[in-house]
């Protein structure tokens, strides 16, 4: 008899337990239909966030480009990487400054030097072959933490995507996003489910960003009981279901 109330107890305490698990892998939040948000919120750091997409793109380092000097093969150069310093190397020109520069003030900047080193009438032609300066690090509760490359314009949602989404622990009104700036590392706050319906600001990724999900720390322990109860947890789903 008194074996029998143990096991009917321990029942009783797993199916509470996959309850309140159960309980927390919400649903996908009803979107407000209209436009959505584009202003940053000041009081939770986002003021150095934006909607808007840069229309053009700097070079930055780590990018790989491409360079073509028409009917001049020996000067061409295919998938060179910016070095650190924002420069590259190129036949004849030797280590020049690319960085900050659009690909096609790059183009005009190595034909003035071509002209300036006896080559008549250069004509140059610059291509991105990779974005490879973007990168941002996602972790966290998220499925599939890790280092992710991005294409210039992508926005937090995209982040968090590529990560495969939040887990059934996450605390999906805590994303904190670190940021690098002239003044040092800067952090601002997201609710990811008000950025899912609309009713705040995705904003628009920058090279280097760290997002971070936040995570419920009872679920944690709920997760880590079922984990560790054996079949168990099995009756307490089943009873649950």
């Amino acid at each position: 008899m008194t074996l029998q109330k143990s096991f009917s107890k321990r029942l009783g305490a797993v199916t509470v337990v996959a309850s309140v698990a159960l309980a927390g892998c919400a649903s996908t939040p009803e979107p407000i239909i209209g436009p959505a948000s584009t202003q940053a919120r000041t009081d939770l750091g986002q003021a150095g966030y934006s909607y808007t997409r840069a229309t053009t793109y700097m070079l930055r380092p780590s990018d790989k480009i491409s360079v073509n000097v028409f009917r001049e093969p020996d000067l061409s150069i295919e998938n060179v990487r910016l070095g650190v310093d924002g420069a590259v190397s190129l036949p004849m020109l030797g280590t020049i400054p690319a960085s900050g520069m659009t690909a096609k003030q790059f183009e005009e900047d190595v034909s003035r030097r071509l002209l300036a080193a006896g080559l008549r009438s250069p004509m140059v032609s610059v291509n991105i072959a990779e974005y490879a300066s973007h990168l941002v690090t996602v972790e966290g509760a998220v499925e599939e933490p890790g280092v992710f490359a991005f294409q210039p314009g992508s926005r937090l949602s995209a982040a968090i995507a590529m990560a495969k989404g939040p887990t059934n622990v996450a605390k999906k009104e805590q994303v904190a996003v670190f940021r690098e700036s002239p003044e040092g590392i800067m952090i601002a706050k997201f609710d990811y489910e008000q950025v899912s319906q609309g009713t705040m600001l995705d904003p628009v990724l920058q090279p280097g960003d760290r997002v971070v999900m936040g995570t419920n720390g009872l679920s944690v322990f709920y997760q880590n009981l079922l984990q560790a109860l054996p079949a168990f947890g099995v009756f307490g789903v089943a009873a649950v279901r």
